[in-house]
């Protein structure tokens, strides 16, 4: 049992410290392109500071395709072994363990010094290899609350991850299914909080425009498109 634990962990922290966006880059031949990067905020003399590694920044700094294809391998680096876990070892929950150790792994990973991504592509990984169903549920049942219902983008952004909680119980009714999405949630706002304070520090300013920071990356725009649809103002 133990053994299984261990191997389970390992193999999601150590695919999961794999960085995508640090590959794209290479393959980009701008590897530098990641490292402090900032986005003007026009006319204003501030710049938005983005410190993750992630298809985020790779969008920003490469462009949108580059970004996407960031966004992909880091859900399939979390979702593959998760998947495997789950087809060798079906007679216990093991691949939930690496479903977690995999978003640690893309927060804080052990090959670049654990400066990584904010965790949510390897989430969206994880639940991809638990249950796809559960991902088109709840990333688009929280955009529809946060946008249709409730009209604010940042729960529009963070409601998808919260309602992991209620719909693996449902789904399941399990425990350790509920516990890992407990655990993924922490995990996911842990690494946000430097965004969150960036984000912050320049909507107290006054000069931050949401809507231009969502047309920079793939789920933004999609956010946009729902926003349009609903006649919600950003």
């Amino acid at each position: 049992m133990w053994q299984y634990i261990v191997g389970a962990l390992a193999l999601g922290y150590l695919s999961g410290s794999l960085s995508s966006a640090r590959f794209v880059a290479a393959v980009a031949r701008q590897p530098q392109a990641l490292d402090g990067v900032q986005v003007e905020i026009g006319g204003s003399g501030e710049a938005y500071h983005v410190e993750w590694h992630a298809a985020t920044t790779v969008s920003l700094s490469l462009g949108p395709r580059w970004g996407f294809l960031a966004m992909v391998l880091d859900m399939a680096k979390v979702a593959l072994p998760t998947y495997a876990v789950r087809l060798l070892l079906p007679s216990q929950p093991y691949f939930l363990l690496t479903a977690a150790a995999g978003m640690v792994g893309h927060i804080w990973p052990v090959y670049f010094r654990f400066r990584g991504g904010g965790g949510a592509t390897a989430m969206y990984g994880g639940l991809i290899g638990i249950d796809w169903i559960g991902l088109l549920v709840t990333f688009f049942g929280g955009m529809l609350l946060g946008i249709a219902v409730l009209r604010n983008v940042m729960v529009a952004y963070l409601a998808g991850f919260w309602l992991l909680i209620p719909w693996l119980w449902i789904r399941t009714q399990d425990p350790r299914f509920v516990a890992y999405a407990v655990f993924v949630n922490i995990l996911f706002m842990v690494g946000l909080i430097p965004q969150v304070r960036e984000y912050l520090r320049l909507r107290n300013l006054g000069i931050f425009d949401q809507e231009a920071w969502l047309r920079r990356t793939a789920m933004g725009r999609g956010m946009l498109r729902v926003a349009r649809l609903f006649g919600t103002k950003l």
